[in-house]
């Protein structure tokens, strides 16, 4: 689940609910005003989210140079930390920053964003997120065309013999989430998709099943 749809007058209880409700890992979608049109959350929610749950906290870097905060946001408890490919000048050295900080290492590739960007560096990434909407504000529609970049993206991996994950955001929902696990997704980030229900456990199960 992404805590960009939750209720923030509750934050932790509302990741305490998702994560009682089958969570898997907590996403936090992280904004600057620059890299995209809207500004959210900094390492101080990452902190406060890690205290509150005992899942991976997987962050979500939409800003630009984001080689300047990683070590922030690791130590703020991001367990998985992944960073825009279009916002990166030196993605190499950035990804292995990570690394070496001792997080999971991803790179994000926009919806226009073509899989050669990564095609140097698939074998040092823990994962790869796949943006099935145009990032910087949640509730979007699906966009179609990202089912084929992930099909080539899995192909990639297979044919590498990599355990590089697939990690989706944006659009993903009961009517798009069965289209999307077919493809080769092994991490389905959903925000309004969960948060936006009355029964968070009936909705990720519900969820489970259409993969």
């Amino acid at each position: 689940p992404s805590i960009l749809s939750a209720d923030f007058t509750c934050l932790g209880k509302e990741v305490q609910t998702v994560e009682k409700a089958g969570a898997d890992w907590i996403h936090v979608d992280v904004m600057d005003g620059h890299f995209v049109p809207n500004i959210t959350m900094g390492p101080l929610i990452v902190e406060a989210v890690r205290r509150t749950t005992s899942l991976k906290v997987d962050v979500h870097l939409m800003i630009d140079r984001p080689e300047r905060y990683v070590a922030d946001f690791v130590s703020a408890g991001a367990d998985y930390l992944s960073v825009q490919v279009e916002a990166c000048v030196h993605l190499h050295r950035c990804i292995h920053q990570i690394k070496e900080l001792g997080a999971k290492a991803g790179a994000v590739l926009n919806p226009a964003t073509g899989l050669n960007t990564i095609d140097y560096l698939l074998e040092d990434l823990d994962f790869v997120l796949i943006m099935s909407v145009n990032p910087g504000f949640g509730g979007q529609k699906f966009i179609a065309s990202s089912l084929d970049k992930i099909k080539e993206l899995r192909k990639n991996i297979d044919q590498k013999n990599l355990s590089t994950l697939i990690q989706i955001d944006g659009g993903v929902n009961t009517d798009t989430i069965a289209s999307i696990a077919a493809a080769g997704v092994d991490v389905f980030v959903a925000g309004s998709a969960i948060f936006n229900t009355e029964d968070y456990r009936k909705t990720i199960d519900r969820l489970r099943r259409r993969i």
